[in-house]
């Protein structure tokens, strides 16, 4: 077999490319590519399986096995030698296929007077399309060099089955690519429910022509390409205004070793010597190192992937002149598509976005918290669908429920439409409540305020009713820059914020870093539990500066008006009192610069671990505010971390563990005569909402949005009718959420 041959590979190439140019029907174009195939490798038969769905691989084209089988013959992921190839990603070679583990035996296809057996994937940047398999009579082992060439093989027709040539144009027998509705379920991040077209963060690039006819004009553009591709990262690597040690400096000295990569280059320019063009072969190793990396048990291995596809993805843009800027206008109700997000490049887009989906994120992730911010929905773990996607696409976005709707049928689309028709209807009932107080029938006052991080956030004051800030997020300054704010930057946005506010109370929460949230310029911490790890008040009792500065912003920006400051994730009174001090310290210091102080201070803390809710008496009149931050509370107190789907919605926040848990905080906050608040999710959701003002709460913070529904049950109750309900459930072990529910459904 010659194919490893520069001149017989690009020959074969060259065949296949003009199979695939000419008229006629895609079926047609794949039998004629597997006699290409056999032909010149001479093995006596040559077969493409495809990908039905996402589990199911179709036999749809064949060069020596009964053609009866084609579109006939099928296999499950993971199936057969077939199967293992499209599991994996890797190839298969035997000399023996009958004696390999896991064959499966097809008799329709008549393969067994076939020994010998090479399957390679054909797959594109993590997308698995099929798996192209040659096989002889005769018992051999396929060299190295037919592997590799057919690994080329396979790389070419992935390409044009992107472009259309073939893949999902089988007549009506296989799916087609790109056209027909596609469901994805993820994880709804952000509530809310958006329709429009896609927007994709970072376009597909697309290779034209994955044949190269001349392999020294090929690896010229290639080299050219690398050149600048290496003084691009060096630039980046140059500016990002970062310190040279640390952990940080040695990840970033691997991605520019990823770029100075002479294996990497030498591995492209054998793909060019056996007929790909430039594009193709960047393309081809790129998705054959993600197929290796994914199945990685390293996780150190596994984050270098990122890695890989940024490098990979710039040098095709600069191959294919593709940026990121295509020339394409973002359509109306843009909803942005993306694997992935940074806050500062989602604040970017702004309020033109309808909603965001993401393949990967996380419900605490930044981009989740800018989504809250801009309250538009956002749905993560939408697995595949940047691959599918294009832009203009229709889609709908439920990030009540975490489903994606891509190019919908009409019955769907209806079915939607009438849904967030609904919900604008009942926030138009709700606006009317707006500049109406929250009192129950019986004459209780809810306190009712809003979540916030950004300036963006403040205008929703005003339409939402909200009576003040419970929780300002103050991280979000710090985690959508390069570099540390400066002390005057943080005190004019304070400012804005209080300015923006029209006097009433903003509760600035101090820097909340660590766990989920990583600045980009700060030294990462390898923990193997990072949300019960160094993060919030640790760090800034460890790292005293940033917190200094920070309360020295805070000050500054409070002069002649009141103050709150919360600090985060106190876990043992001693921490808070350390915190005070500083701020004490800092208060002095500025009266002794002669500078103007706060009209008032009101220091705080999030109760966030179990351990707090039994801290001294001493420790709650110490305090002038505690606001339960629900959130972390809920996963330390189920021990069931909230990043983590499997356990995330296992444990109810109204059984009777957690009643009890918040029944000694109110009973412990009423005792030191101290006001208490409930910050996060759930008070935001209207049962708990009601629940938690049963059983003493007097205040809720919420995002904006659910100011209104929350209000609209609040003033439609007796706080006493419902306390009996919740006892009366408890007493008699019932189900506390039905029983609200069912108390709220006779209204």
């Amino acid at each position: 077999m010659a194919l490893r041959k520069d001149s017989d590979s690009r020959r074969l190439l060259r065949r296949l490319r003009d199979t695939l140019a000419a008229p006629g029907g895609s079926q047609d174009r794949l039998d004629q590519i597997t006699h290409h195939i056999a032909d010149s490798m001479a093995t006596e038969v040559c077969s493409i399986y495809l990908f039905r769905d996402a589990d199911t691989l179709e036999l749809s084209a064949t060069e020596g096995l009964k053609a009866a089988a084609v579109h006939k013959t099928r296999l499950r992921l993971g199936e057969g030698l077939v199967g293992r190839v499209a599991r994996t990603g890797r190839h298969v070679n035997t000399a023996n296929a009958p004696a390999e583990p896991g064959f499966r035996f097809m008799p329709e296809t008549g393969e067994e007077v076939y020994s010998s057996f090479l399957g390679v994937p054909i797959q594109r940047v993590g997308d698995k399309l099929g798996v192209l398999v040659v096989q002889s009579r005769e018992a051999r082992q396929f060299t190295e060099d037919d592997v590799y060439g057919l690994e080329v093989v396979a790389m070419v027709l992935a390409e044009m089955a992107e472009l259309g040539a073939f893949l999902g144009n089988l007549d009506e027998r296989m799916p087609q690519a790109h056209r027909f509705p596609s469901m994805f379920r993820g994880t709804g991040a952000q509530e809310g429910a958006a329709e429009g077209r896609v927007w994709l963060h970072e376009p597909r690039v697309v290779v034209a022509n994955p044949v190269g006819d001349d392999p020294v004009r090929e690896k010229k553009r290639l080299l050219e390409g690398v050149e600048t591709l290496r003084s691009r990262v060096n630039k980046l690597l140059a500016d990002a205004d970062m310190s040279d040690e640390g952990d940080h400096a040695q990840v970033l000295e691997a991605y520019r070793m990823f770029a100075h990569s002479r294996s990497w280059l030498k591995r492209m320019e054998e793909d060019i010597d056996l007929g790909l063009s430039a594009e193709a072969a960047v393309e081809k190793e790129q998705s054959q190192a993600r197929a290796r990396l994914e199945m990685a048990a390293d996780p150190y291995l596994r984050d270098r992937l990122h890695d890989l596809d940024d490098l990979s993805n710039r040098l095709l843009r600069i191959l294919t002149g593709q940026g990121s800027d295509t020339g394409a206008e973002m359509p109306e109700n843009p909803i942005l598509v993306a694997r992935n997000i940074g806050p500062a490049e989602l604040l970017d887009y702004g309020r033109k976005l309808k909603g965001v989906v993401l393949e990967e994120g996380s419900v605490g992730s930044h981009a989740a918290i800018v989504a809250r911010a801009l309250a538009i929905p956002l749905v993560i773990h939408a697995g595949r669908i940047t691959s599918e996607a294009l832009n203009g696409d229709a889609i709908l976005v439920d990030g009540d429920v975490g489903v994606v709707h891509l190019r919908p049928e009409d019955s769907v689309a209806a079915a939607f439409r009438d849904k967030i028709a609904m919900q604008a209807e009942a926030q138009k009932r709700y606006a009317g409540l707006r500049d109406l107080p929250a009192t129950t029938l019986c004459g209780t006052k809810i306190e009712l305020h809003m979540n916030a991080g950004l300036m963006a956030d403040l205008p929703s004051m005003e339409s939402s009713g909200a009576e003040g800030v419970g929780l300002f997020r103050t991280e979000l300054q710090f985690l959508t820059r390069t570099r540390v704010p400066r002390r005057s930057e943080l005190a004019a946005l304070y400012t804005r914020v209080m300015d923006a506010a029209n006097g009433r109370p903003v509760v600035f929460r101090t820097l909340d870093i660590g766990s989920d949230k990583v600045l980009p310029y700060m030294k990462p911490q390898d923990e193997p539990n990072p949300a019960m790890g160094w993060r919030a008040i640790r760090v800034g009792l460890d790292k005293r500066g940033v917190l200094r500065m920070q309360l020295q912003a805070l000050i500054r920006a409070a002069v002649g008006r009141p103050l709150h400051v919360m600090f985060p994730f106190v876990a043992e009174p001693g921490e808070f009192e350390a915190a005070q001090k500083m701020l004490m310290e800092e208060i002095a210091r500025e009266q002794r610069l002669g500078r103007g102080l706060p009209l008032d201070i009101r220091v705080g803390t999030m109760l966030e671990t179990p351990s707090l809710a039994f801290a001294p008496l001493s420790f709650f009149r110490a305090c002038d505010f505690v606001s339960i931050g629900g959130n972390d509370l809920k996963q330390f107190f189920f021990a069931a971390d909230r990043e983590n789907e499997l356990v995330r919605r296992r444990y109810d926040t109204l059984s009777e563990p957690f009643l009890s848990l918040l029944d000694q905080i109110i009973a412990r906050c009423a005792e030191a005569d101290v006001p208490l608040s409930f910050c996060g999710e759930d008070a935001g959701r209207p049962v708990e909402a009601l629940t938690f003002a049963a059983l003493g709460i007097r205040r809720l913070s919420m995002r904006p949005a659910s100011i209104g529904p929350v209000k609209h049950l609040i003033r439609q109750i007796s706080l006493e009718e419902l306390r009996d309900v919740v006892d009366n459930a408890r007493a008699t072990a019932q189900p506390v959420r039905r029983a609200v529910t069912e108390f709220l459904a006779q209204l």
